[in-house]
């Protein structure tokens, strides 16, 4: 019966050993085989592998998957006119050489990410303070990622990454600046708005001057040329008049006298003292009195 034991636990114990000498490499991964903090094989085929059992050798995984390093919060810079700005920015990354990565962080992804970060942060801080905030915000946006690339891949390859992309997600005043441009912003379109009302005013003006002109004109031209027709039509019939009654005095002066007694006598309440015999009733005597 003890032997028996004993067999079984000799078993389980050379399997134990066995199982620590196996291990499996996942596609997405490499791994990293050190003995006392040494690296002494990277794998970056997957499938089963062998090593020696701990303590003597050990196994370490890194991700071999395109990874982000996005900032949680923006990072202020000072652009070559000196005015404060916000940049908000991501990189993304991957291991290509595993052993110097261990090397350089232990395989400490944390501490791989910080470290990237200060390498982003310093390109970032070396290019845009030589450039306007116009200029990094458009006019040389392309150039200014660009040249931020260059050197964070340069950085990068020192500690066994490589950098696939850098972008700058946000770039913005802050927050006082922001208001300042914003005043100053209003205050020019409020000039603009006030000179655009004070052009138009004058032009209203203008017009308003104008057509009061054209219209005190025309109507001057329309008096002169209504008093010019009127007066040839007055002097037309006095000529009219003229002639028709020359050839007749005495039934002029009877026609006139009808138009007095017409006007005279229009209203029956009219009253008027007139010597009967004279000359304003000489057509109402007899007929055939002519005196």
């Amino acid at each position: 019966m003890n032997r028996f034991v004993t067999i079984l636990v000799t078993g389980f114990i050379a399997l134990m050993i066995l199982s620590s000498t196996v291990f499996v490499v996942d596609q997405r991964k490499f791994a990293i085989v050190f003995a006392l903090g040494e690296v002494k094989q990277v794998i970056s085929e997957p499938g089963l592998h062998f090593k020696l059992p701990p303590p003597f050798q050990n196994v370490l995984y890194l991700d071999k998957r395109i990874l982000t390093l996005d900032s949680a919060d923006a990072d202020r810079f000072i652009t070559a006119e000196k005015m404060n700005i916000l940049v908000d920015s991501f990189v993304k990354w991957r291991i290509i050489e595993p052993r110097l990565y261990f090397v350089s962080f232990g395989g400490e992804e944390n501490r791989a990410r910080d470290r990237l970060a200060q390498i982003v942060k310093a390109a970032l801080n070396e290019e845009i303070t030589k450039r306007t905030v116009r200029e990094v915000i458009s006019g040389q946006r392309g150039k200014t990622m660009e040249a931020i690339r260059v050197k964070v891949v340069e950085e990068a390859r020192k500690i066994g990454v490589q950098i696939v992309d850098v972008r700058l997600k946000r770039v913005e005043y802050v927050e006082q600046i922001n208001n300042s441009v914003y005043e100053r912003m209003k205050a020019e379109r409020v000039r603009v708005a006030n000179e655009l009302r004070s052009t138009g005013s004058a032009e209203s003006e203008k017009i308003r001057a104008d057509a009061d002109k054209q219209r005190t004109v025309i109507l001057a031209e329309a008096y002169r040329e209504a008093e010019k027709i009127r007066g040839e039509g007055d002097a037309k019939a006095s000529g009219i008049y003229a002639e028709a009654f020359g050839r007749n005095p005495e039934f002029y002066k009877f026609y006139r006298s009808l138009e007095a007694y017409r006007a005279s006598f229009k209203n029956k309440a009219d009253v008027m003292l007139v010597d009967p015999n004279s000359d304003f009733f000489k057509y109402f005597k007899g007929a055939g009195s002519g005196k």
